[in-house]
């Protein structure tokens, strides 16, 4: 359900802005919507888990509030961004 450390040191190596960057929104962005579709997948087995879908909530909602901030920042670095991830606007 979670993703591995290096997975994760991947993540921010393919999105970071600059050398040693693991705060940026774009880093941040990616690392949760990795973590929402691990989630995803998660629930297709186990369709009762409520538990678990309070939390992916919780991130689908952390990563909105971080896209709109990157939007209202800067617009063209969010549609890079929602294209390479493949989100919707």
């Amino acid at each position: 359900m979670s993703i591995t450390a290096e997975n994760k040191q991947k993540i921010m190596k393919d999105y970071a802005t600059k050398e040693g960057d693991t705060g940026s929104p774009e880093v941040q962005i990616a690392i949760l919507t990795t973590r929402i579709t691990a989630l995803t997948e998660h629930f297709k087995t186990h369709k009762k888990d409520n538990h678990s879908r309070r939390g992916l909530l919780m991130m689908v909602a952390q990563r909105r509030k971080l896209l709109d901030y990157l939007k209202k920042k800067n617009e063209q670095k969010y549609l890079d961004l929602i294209g390479k991830l493949g989100i919707r606007r």
